[in-house]
C-alpha cells in the first residue's frame, strides 16, 4: 500500500482581522482552504469560544498579568446577547482532491469593544489540526476610530451589563469626554533617521447610517512641539466613509536636550463626525543606544 500525507493550503496564514465596525453591524470575510493532496479530506471547524472546556479554562489569571508578550486572551470580549460574536460556515464537509473550500466568517458585535477575539480550528478526519486562525475585530458606537500608540487600558472586559452614562450626560456641548493616547518615540543615538510613530484616524461605513458629511480631524501641536524636536505629517484633513488616514510623528532630539530629562509633550486631536471626540495625545521621546 501507499501512505499518503494530507496537505492543505490556507489563504489566511495566522490572523484574520475583521477591522472596525459599528456596533450592531455585521461584516463577513472569506477564508479559502485548498486540498493539495490526492485524497478526499473530511473536515470540521471549531471555534475556541464554543469549546466545552472554555469556562474551566477561564478560571485562571489573565494573560496580560502573567505574560509581557501577550495582552489579549485567545477568546476575548464576547457579545452581551449570548450569541458568539464570530461564526463560520460551513462547519463540516469534504474537500475533494485538488479542490478548495470557502469558509465564510461572520463578525457581529453587539456593543463597543476593541478586544473581540476568538480562534478558529480546521480539523481533518475529526482529530488532526490542519490550520489555526486567530480571529479579531473591534466595534465602536460611533462610526469613527483612532488607533496607535502604546496600550493604556486593560484588555479584559466584564460581560456584566452596567448602566451606561446617559448620552446627554456623557456629551458636553456635543463633545465626548477626552480620551488619551501615548506615543513613545525612541531615537537611536547617532542615527541619521528620526524616531517615528503614527496615529490612524478612520471613518467607518455602516448600512444603518445614512451617508453624512466627511469626518474632519485636526492634531494641534503648537510651537512647543517644534521646539522639542517633534514634527507632524498630515495633521489635518477630512475623510469620507470607508477611508483612513495616518498622521505621522517624527522626533529628532534638539542640540540642547538633556538625556536625563527626556521630553514629554502633549497635543489635542479633535475628530468631528456625528459627534466630536477629543484625544489628548502624549508624546514621550527618549534616546537609546545603538544595538
Amino acid at each position: 500500500g501507499h501512505g499518503v500525507v494530507p496537505s492543505t493550503e490556507c489563504s489566511v496564514p495566522e490572523v484574520l482581522d475583521m477591522g472596525y465596525v459599528v456596533a450592531g453591524d455585521t461584516v463577513t470575510a472569506t477564508v479559502k482552504i485548498e486540498n493539495t493532496s490526492n485524497l478526499t479530506l473530511p473536515f470540521s471547524v471549531q471555534l475556541e469560544s464554543l469549546s466545552p472546556t472554555w469556562d474551566r479554562d477561564r478560571q485562571k489569571i489573565p494573560s496580560f498579568l502573567t505574560s509581557s508578550l501577550q495582552r489579549t486572551e485567545i477568546v476575548g470580549t464576547q457579545n452581551y446577547n449570548g450569541f458568539s460574536v464570530f461564526s463560520v460556515s460551513p462547519t463540516q464537509g469534504r474537500i475533494e482532491a485538488g479542490m478548495s473550500q470557502d469558509f465564510v466568517v461572520t463578525f457581529s458585535p453587539d456593543h463597543e469593544s476593541l478586544y473581540y477575539s476568538d480562534r478558529l480550528k480546521v480539523l481533518l478526519f475529526g482529530k488532526q489540526t490542519a490550520h489555526e486562525i486567530r480571529l479579531k475585530g473591534a466595534a465602536r458606537d460611533q462610526p469613527v476610530f483612532v488607533e496607535g500608540g502604546e496600550p493604556l487600558d486593560v484588555p479584559v472586559e466584564s460581560l456584566a451589563v452596567t448602566s451606561p452614562v446617559a448620552p446627554q450626560e456623557a456629551l458636553q456641548g456635543g463633545k465626548m469626554p477626552p480620551l488619551c493616547l501615548l506615543l513613545l518615540l525612541e531615537y537611536v543615538e547617532g542615527s541619521a533617521e528620526p524616531a517615528r510613530a503614527e496615529i490612524t484616524v478612520g471613518a467607518m461605513q455602516s448600512p444603518r447610517l445614512a451617508a453624512k458629511k466627511a469626518v474632519e480631524f485636526s492634531l494641534e501641536g503648537g510651537p512647543e512641539l517644534q521646539r522639542a524636536g517633534f514634527a507632524l505629517r498630515g495633521p489635518k484633513g477630512a475623510l469620507e466613509r470607508g477611508q483612513r488616514h495616518r498622521i505621522g510623528v517624527s522626533w529628532v532630539p534638539p542640540a540642547e536636550l538633556q538625556t536625563s530629562d527626556p521630553p514629554l509633550m502633549s497635543a489635542l486631536l479633535t475628530v468631528k463626525g456625528d459627534i466630536t471626540e477629543c484625544y489628548q495625545v502624549l508624546f514621550m521621546a527618549r534616546v537609546v543606544s545603538a544595538p
